[in-house]
Order: C-alpha cells, then structure tokens, then sequence
C-alpha cells in the first residue's frame, strides 16, 4: 500500500473509532434518517441552521467503518458552510467515492475528506459512504425526510 493509501487508511480508522460531532441535538435541530437495508448502516443527522449556515451538525450512527467515518468527516466539513457550500461539497465527495472525480488538485481541496477516495475501487461501499451525506441534504430540506440507499 502506498503511503498516501495508508494514510487515508489511518484516517478512515480514526474517524471510525473516534468519530467527531457524534451525539444528538438536543433543541430546535432538524433532522434526518437514513438507512442502508442492503448492510445495515443507519444513520441519524442533526443540523441547526443559522440562517443559510450549519451552525451544529452531529449524528448517531451504526454500521461499517466506512459509514461512521464518512458521517464524521462530514460533520467536521460542513460546520460553518453554507446550505449551498454544503451541497457542491456533497456533490464533490459523491464523485470522488464514484469514481468520477480523480484530479489531484480536487483531492487537495478536499482535505481529509480525500480518505473516502479509495471507496471508488469498491462500488457497493459507495452508499456506505454517501448515506450521512443524503441524509445531511435532507435534514437541511424545507421539509426532512429519511432516506433509503437502496
């Protein structure tokens, strides 16, 4: 394995066995669920805006290694962005782990989320690793409501 591989490995296990932001939301938080039926990852997202800004985001969740970190490396991204920073930045994280994005540079602006880059070589972890993000854009919805990765 490659040294950048090992990293991002570390980083996938310590966001894993460490997660950030992890625990519910206790107050006028809005919230979203999101499930996986194919392996059995749940997963719960809290966001309180204010305003057009994430200024507290956390979840609870079960599942693989994969799930928990992205979930956590998620909360850590989005703090402080805008719903519509929030959004492209699901959209670039969606095509790093799909494989459509693979320009260095990206990878770079990225930061720690470029760990879920090795995702992209296993295409059924792909909704483990996105399932946090889908239910972070539905939180943030006018109207949340759970969402399925089947």
């Amino acid at each position: 394995m490659s040294d950048v591989g090992e990293l991002y490995q570390d980083i996938i296990l310590d966001h894993n066995r460490r997660p950030r932001n992890y625990g519910e939301l206790a107050g006028d938080a809005r919230r979203a669920e999101g499930k996986n039926p194919l392996c059995g990852d749940e997963v719960t997202v809290w966001v309180r805006l204010d305003g057009d800004v994430i200024g507290e985001v956390s979840f609870v969740g079960i599942g693989c290694a994969i799930s928990r970190a992205s979930a956590s490396l998620m909360t850590a991204a989005v703090k402080g962005k805008s719903r519509a920073e929030a959004v492209e930045l699901f959209d670039r994280v969606h095509g790093l782990v799909t494989g459509r994005e693979r320009e260095p540079d990206s990878y770079k602006k990225l930061g720690g989320l470029a760990a879920l880059s090795g995702v992209s070589r296993y295409p059924a972890r792909v909704k483990c690793a996105s399932l946090a993000w889908h239910a972070l854009r539905s939180a943030m919805a006018a109207a949340p409501a759970s969402v399925s990765a089947e």
